[in-house]
């Protein structure tokens, strides 16, 4: 169970920074191009770092059997993880697409940006393959830090059963 402590704390402290420094970059540039359908998607995206805080408070409650859970906290675990393990679901299987099919999406690109005339066919592959392999490794540390924190919060509440006195 050590181990699983020690990862899952590495790679929620990793999605906090990361997804945390994304969304508020993504809120600001939509802020001041007021561009409204990026906030709503911004808050929706917030699952994911809320999802991680409620991680971390659980990890320490581990870490410290002193420190009592409070009441949300599963219930942000439990809800919040779903939507954030819908994100990493949809990202990764996003990027896997997108690897499999580099040619359709550099004519997407292409035809979306019209004004990209300096970049090369091949300038461009690399970084469509670059962004999926990101991608695919941003989507599986997500899903794996929900599944992980999922599966901490039902030992914490096993080992807490245990340790209750009979009645």
């Amino acid at each position: 169970m050590k181990n699983t402590l020690l990862i899952a704390r590495i790679l929620t402290w990793f999605n906090l920074i990361f997804w945390g420094g994304f969304l508020a970059l993504s809120l600001l540039g939509a802020l001041l191009l007021g561009a409204i359908p990026v906030v709503v998607l911004a808050f929706l995206l917030c699952a994911i770092p809320l999802h991680c805080y409620a991680g971390l408070l659980l990890q320490r409650s581990i870490r410290f059997p002193n420190v009592k859970l409070s009441n949300q906290t599963p219930v942000g675990i439990r809800f919040v993880g779903l939507v954030a393990l819908f994100y990493g679901i949809s990202l990764l299987f996003n990027c896997v697409v997108i690897l499999r099919d580099p040619k359709t999406v550099l004519d997407l690109v292409k035809e979306g940006m019209p004004n990209i005339k300096q970049v090369t066919d091949a300038q461009l592959l690399v970084w469509i393959h670059q962004f999926g392999i990101a991608g695919i490794v941003l989507g599986l540390a997500i899903v794996i830090n929900v599944v992980l924190n999922t599966r901490l919060l039902r030992w914490y509440y096993l080992v807490k059963q245990s340790d209750a006195p009979d009645r």
